[in-house]
């Protein structure tokens, strides 16, 4: 037995039955898209067994991206759940054959209340088919299952269907990574699209004058342990100290001492605003020909706190 190859087998099988659902989509997803987005009410994907199963997860895959939605049992339809679905809702009815008998039975009731009715299935023929507002094609030709049996091409092309709905309606609503960010709060994401860089800024910082000597900058620098001291007059930074510029400065042994903090401060030097995502400062520190690991956070001109490399990747990770 050739493992590998079988694998190898099914993927084939699978891309090519995807191929043929490609080349089906039609006019009746723009109708389906316009429907979602001028609709007043939710959107409700229902379905059982394995189709069921992708139905929850293109659910979810919807209302994480700004459509309201959410998934019903179609066997718990027939049993009251039927109660969250009114009639500016659209109902999403997965069934590959179009004659799951869960699925059919709940066809009336879902008329009764006047919700408009989606169908996504590979039998347009079908009794789910001739109902439905809408179709959303489906249909495989072969499973990727050797005994053609078990759904395998077809649920995957129900869920590759889901994604291609989902892709649309996050397009025609410009949501963008920020609003993706307010429904993914916790864990790493969250943190990589929600966290800005004065929630991770430190703001007891170590100030020095352009007449400082190098003890004092050297003490600074010591003290506060962020590996930049920054120079100011009347609250603007006029320029700052990394352990860089100190380390190049130290090859002048004979006057190091006599140095001032305006000899040695780097003065075009590069800035974060408080506002911005520390996503995006931890892309300005890195995507340059010389990375660096320390920046000031301005506002107006005025120093109100130092992000370092190590603060960032903490938060967000890479």
């Amino acid at each position: 037995m050739d493992i590998k190859k079988i694998a190898q087998d099914l993927f084939d099988k699978e891309i090519c039955e995807l191929e043929k659902v490609k080349d089906k989509i039609s006019d009746s997803l723009e109708i389906v898209v316009n429907l979602i987005l001028n609709s007043k009410g939710k959107v409700v994907i229902t379905g059982i067994g394995k189709s069921g199963i992708i139905g929850k997860k293109i659910a979810a895959t919807l209302a994480s991206t700004g459509t309201l939605a959410v998934f019903m049992n179609s066997a718990e339809g027939l049993h009251g759940d039927l109660g969250m679905i009114n009639k500016n809702d659209i109902v999403i009815a997965i069934s590959n054959s179009g004659n799951s008998d869960e699925v059919i039975s709940i066809i009336p009731s879902i008329k009764k209340i006047g919700a408009t009715l989606i169908a996504m299935t590979g039998n347009s023929n079908s009794r789910l088919g001739k109902e439905a507002d809408a179709i959303l094609d489906i249909g495989v030709e072969k499973e990727g299952c050797p005994l053609n049996l078990a759904p395998m091409s077809s649920t995957t092309s129900t869920l590759v269907m889901g994604d291609a709905l989902a892709t649309v309606l996050i397009t025609a609503r410009n949501f963008k990574p920020e609003n993706f960010a307010v429904y993914h709060p916790g864990g790493s994401l969250g943190r990589r699209l929600l966290m800005k860089v004065r929630d991770v800024m430190h703001k007891d910082l170590p100030i020095a004058q352009l007449t400082s000597d190098m003890d004092t900058v050297i003490m600074t620098m010591t003290k506060k342990r962020l590996g930049v001291v920054c120079i100011v007059e009347n609250d603007e930074l006029l320029g700052i100290i990394t352990e860089g510029d100190i380390r190049r400065a130290l090859k002048m042994k004979d006057k190091f001492f006599t140095l001032k903090a305006e000899d040695i401060m780097t003065r075009n030097y590069t800035y974060a605003t408080e506002n911005i995502m520390a996503l995006d400062a931890l892309d300005l520190m890195e995507n340059r020909e010389s990375q660096i690991s320390v920046l000031p956070v301005l506002s107006d001109k005025q120093i109100v706190g130092v992000v370092r490399i190590h603060d960032l990747l903490n938060v967000i990770g890479k």
